[in-house]
């Protein structure tokens, strides 16, 4: 692919690859990578949106040192601290030309190939990192943020946080993800909700959860084999700040079914409303009066006309 292809498909036409920016068409990994074979890779999603005062990237901060923790878990070495790599994703954003965009920052056990070195053992394989941006419309589709979407609990479970790590947001954990939303399509929804080892509601394959019941907004704990999202954390907090209660609290799966509103949250999804799981109609069928006071809310805050919950800057501009 020549670079005037690349200009034409909205992705940004250099990638961030170990502290320099490389063209797209560079970014490229040897077939005995080892992430490729093992799965060991770490990640991250994050937006920058366009409002009036520019291009602004959404908890940066926050999602970088999830990154690094990631990495940390699996023991992944970083040479880069949360402030580079930051300032790496600015450049990179700055650098796409893009005002609206979704970055994705991905670390990974590579191949030195002047030394190639095979097996399970990833300890002396090099650690990348490497930092793409592209424009991605809404997640599970445009009309999806009032008209809802319709999921299914999937057959397939999360596993264990004892057997692979929730706290990690690890390319691995995401062949689980795939299982779900396949079995999800081909049934004809949009997205599977997952259930943990345990048969509580976990999350969907790729976004956290939140059900309401009777005005209180509750979502699965941490304890629930969940990845501890980033938007659900914003979600929780605009909650408190408009009054409406939140727990975090176990969720059986025939409650879901009798849950005044569902929805999902998730830097891809961003706050999207379920309107039935199981063909079983979810509250009107609709997006819900209290989803759609959090989904202003939010939306406020990325276009820059509202203040995030405690003053917080949820916004890193890059212009």
């Amino acid at each position: 692919m020549s670079s005037k292809d690349v200009s034409t498909l909205n992705i940004g036409p250099r990638v961030w690859r170990n502290g320099e920016l490389i063209p797209w068409n560079e970014a490229r990994v040897h077939v005995m990578t080892h992430a490729i074979h093992y799965g060991s890779s770490v990640f991250e999603g994050i937006r920058a949106y366009k409002n009036e005062k520019g291009t602004a990237i959404f908890r940066l901060e926050e999602h970088m040192k999830r990154l690094i923790n990631s990495a940390k878990i699996y023991r992944m070495p970083i040479k880069y601290s949360k402030e580079e790599l930051c300032k790496a994703a600015i450049e990179t954003v700055r650098d796409s030309g893009l005002e609206a965009c979704y970055l994705r920052p991905v670390v990974f056990r590579g191949l030195d190939e002047t030394k190639p070195t095979f097996g399970v053992n990833p300890f002396p394989n090099p650690v990348d990192t490497y930092i793409a941006v592209w424009d991605w419309g809404r997640y599970l589709g445009e009309e999806a943020l009032q008209a809802g979407v319709d999921v299914c609990v999937s057959s397939w479970t999360r596993l264990p946080s004892n057997s692979m790590p929730a706290a990690a947001k690890a390319g691995a954990n995401y062949m689980n993800s795939q299982l779900i939303k396949m079995e999800a399509i081909l049934n004809g929804y949009h997205e599977g909700i997952a259930l943990d080892d345990r048969g509580s509601v976990c999350e969907g394959s790729g976004e956290n959860l939140f059900a309401i019941f009777d005005g209180t907004l509750t979502t699965p704990a941490t304890s629930s084999s969940i990845l501890s999202g980033i938007t659900r954390d914003a979600v929780m907090q605009i909650a408190g700040d408009l009054g409406i209660p939140v727990k975090e609290s176990s969720i059986q799966r025939a409650m879901l079914y009798t849950a005044d509103e569902v929805f999902f949250t998730g830097t891809a999804a961003e706050i999207t409303p379920i309107r039935s799981i199981d063909k079983i109609t979810i509250g009107e069928g609709a997006r819900g009066p209290l989803t759609k006071k959090i989904q202003d809310a939010f939306f406020e805050i990325i276009g820059g006309k509202r203040k995030a919950p405690r003053d917080q800057n949820w916004l890193t501009y890059v212009n």
